[in-house]
């Protein structure tokens, strides 16, 4: 059969139970309950594996569509359906695994991975750590995560388990490729929470905190970095340990790394004059990325994230880096295009149907009865808010949907404000960690194949938890002997 009978069926009775058998809630209307029938049923699917994600998701927009949950009439119904498809995040995605293409084709990815395993490629841990410096360098002047982590990073991370024969297509990505993404991966999420300027949303909690306190507490860049740097640097130097004794990978000792890595360099010869492009436009797009002509000659020079990606690519088609050809053959960007398009569509249309309201709500009214202090209703609210993004997909339209409610209810509960603030905005960036949508980085690796929805999941659960101890217990400390509460 094309399909897996059996993880079908369940997919399709458990959306049939919450559709049909669950009566919709007062204050929901039917509409979103019934999109939550369909958005459940299609996260089962993916789960179960019944089909390629990419197929599930062209069904979840075919049921959207024929539903008519969001819309009544029918051009309406495939308009929303199709709605996400314009996202610049999702192309933003697209786009920076075809440019990742132009590091392998040109052999600079290649050198670039040789160089790191010259310095650092003694054992598989200190790979990883390098690759998690890295990111960290750059992640104050880089407020696209996805385009850090999944348009900078990754590619060099490929490049690297590629070098040790370790790749999906070989059936070898045991051998340092899994262990290599999934710390390429957890590394965004920690790197995110360190600087405001690190993601996109971290802005958007900064305003949403200064409107809640009527502008009592305006979080600065400089207030932000101090506050989290600590608990951050800590989780980066934990995760590599903590994944490494979840899925080891087989090479963990490479002692003749250097000799390996030098002897490859010099086979490559001096740079191409196509690695010269290649790394031009690297740094042309880590420099709009990065925001500085903004920077410096004012917001009217800011290039918008996506922009910067079409531009990127344009300038390596055009220099003939790249050819239209090879963009075609990069099936996971296509493929992440459909099923992460599908996703974040179903979960807009939850929270504009109001469903996504209508849970934070009554969250929030339960705590508020129990009778809690604010720190038992504050850790209450920190949990709620950080699992509920497994329904999200996507960070700012989590934060845009949930995070004034939640903030809101903690400070009537007593919850000092500073603290409060800080502790929500931390989990604003683990919640990233969670799922393979959770954030745009997360769509980029996955696709690469180097791990399982399985592994990823397990090895997601398991960080937002060590990631939730760590930050937050050593934030209480830190953040105490800094005056903020």
């Amino acid at each position: 059969m094309p399909f897996k009978p059996i993880p079908a069926v369940i997919s399709i009775l458990i959306g049939l139970i919450i559709w049909f058998v669950i009566p919709v809630p007062e204050g929901v209307s039917p509409d979103a309950w019934h999109l939550l029938a369909l958005f459940v049923a299609t996260i089962a699917a993916i789960i179960g594996k019944v089909l390629p994600i990419g197929a599930i998701a062209i069904i979840a927009v075919m049921l959207v569509a024929i539903t008519g949950v969001t819309n009544e009439t029918p051009k309406g119904a495939i308009n929303d359906a199709l709605s996400s498809f314009s996202s610049p995040l999702i192309w933003l995605i697209g786009i920076a695994v075809m440019i990742s293409r132009g590091l392998i084709k040109t052999g600079l990815g290649a050198r670039i991975a040789y160089y790191f395993i010259s310095v650092f490629g003694k054992k598989t841990l200190g790979i990883a750590y390098s690759l998690s410096i890295a990111e960290l360098l750059i992640a104050p002047i880089t407020p696209s995560n996805t385009a850090r982590g999944g348009g900078i990073i990754h590619p060099i991370m490929k490049s690297i388990a590629h070098s040790f024969h370790s790749t999906p297509e070989e059936g070898t990505q045991n051998k340092i490729g899994r262990y290599l993404s999934l710390v390429n991966f957890q590394t965004n999420p920690i790197t995110s929470g360190m600087f405001i300027t690190a993601t996109a949303p971290n802005p958007l909690v900064v305003d949403l905190i200064a409107k809640a306190t009527g502008n009592d507490i305006q979080l600065s860049w400089t207030t932000w970095a101090v506050a989290m740097f600590l608990p951050g640097m800590l989780c980066i130097l934990l995760m590599p340990l903590v994944i490494y004794m979840v899925y080891p990978p087989e090479i963990k000792e490479t002692p003749d790394a250097k000799g390996f890595a030098k002897e490859n360099l010099a086979k490559l010869g001096k740079v191409s004059t196509q690695e010269k492009i290649m790394l031009g436009v690297f740094a042309l797009m880590l420099i709009l990325w990065a925001n500085i002509p903004a920077m410096i000659f004012g917001d009217a020079y800011a290039v918008n994230a996506t922009t910067t990606a079409f531009l990127g690519l344009s300038l390596l088609i055009l220099s003939g880096v790249l050819t239209w050809e090879d963009a075609l053959k990069e099936k996971s960007a296509w493929d992440t295009i459909v099923w992460f398009g599908a996703l974040i569509m179903m979960a807009s249309f939850l929270n504009k149907l109001g469903l996504i309201e209508w849970f934070s709500t009554n969250i929030n009214s339960a705590i508020a009865t129990t009778g809690f202090g604010w720190v038992g209703a504050v850790a209450i609210l920190t949990l709620v808010y950080l699992y509920i993004h497994y329904f999200f997909a996507s960070t700012t339209a989590h934060i845009t949907a949930m995070f004034a409610a939640f903030y809101a209810v903690g400070l009537a509960l007593g919850a000092p404000p500073m603290l409060y603030a800080l502790i929500l905005a931390a989990t604003g960036n683990i919640m990233m960690s969670l799922t393979h949508y959770a954030t745009g980085t997360a769509p980029v690796i996955y696709n690469s194949g180097y791990t399982t929805l399985g592994e990823w999941w397990i090895v997601g659960a398991i960080m937002s938890v060590v990631n939730m101890i760590v930050w937050i217990g050593s934030g209480l400390i830190w953040w105490k002997i800094l005056g903020y509460y």
